[in-house]
């Protein structure tokens, strides 16, 4: 199964672009939303954040409804606040660049990404974002650590690491400590 097309950003609409990819992608393949990533960015005015940060209640219903979109009318609202946050961050701290670089460490970084961008989780979310968009912070852990510390197995994740860094990723294992999360998944 291919890994998602990787874009580094260089410019706002890029990050927009890049966190967009991973609210979409959540509980979904990474290859059904890359089919339909060109829809995402024709409907997302190629994520320019001026412009999807001034989506209405109807643009957002009628994208909604777009069948060439995943129709969830929440992800396509966080999209649209995601849009506000960056040019929020952006006006505060003159670049994004400059905030995501600002982190002290990972955990801090990780912590920030997910209050401020909705639907963007602590673990999976926050890692995927700041490791596309380059996030030049102290000690930011490899996959492997990220995925021990973590006890997220996310063989997707893994599959980008080791295409992007051009090697072998590790084993993934689950953590076996008394704190690894509980699956999620429902026994049917």
């Amino acid at each position: 199964m291919p890994t998602p097309r990787m874009r580094r950003p260089e410019r706002l609409g890029d990050y927009l672009n890049v966190i967009s990819r991973a609210v979409f992608s959540a509980g979904l393949s990474w290859a059904f939303i890359d089919a339909r990533w060109d829809a995402f960015e024709e409907a997302f005015s190629h994520f320019d954040p001026e412009r999807v940060a001034g989506f209405d209640d109807a643009t957002i219903d009628r994208l909604a409804e777009d069948p060439a979109l995943i129709r969830s009318r929440k992800k396509i609202a966080a999209t649209v606040e995601n849009a506000k946050t960056l040019l929020a961050l952006e006006r505060e701290h003159g670049t994004l660049r400059a905030w995501l670089d600002g982190f002290p460490d990972y955990p801090s970084a990780a912590a920030q990404v997910s209050k401020r961008f909705k639907y963007l989780s602590k673990t999976f979310g926050a890692y995927y974002f700041l490791y596309i968009a380059g996030a030049r912070i102290p000690n930011f852990p490899s996959f492997e650590a990220w995925s021990e510390a973590t006890g997220e197995v996310h063989p997707r994740m893994r599959e980008l690491v080791a295409a992007n860094e051009r090697r072998e990723v590790g084993p993934l294992v689950p953590r076996t400590s008394e704190k690894a999360k509980p699956s999620r998944r429902r026994k049917r």
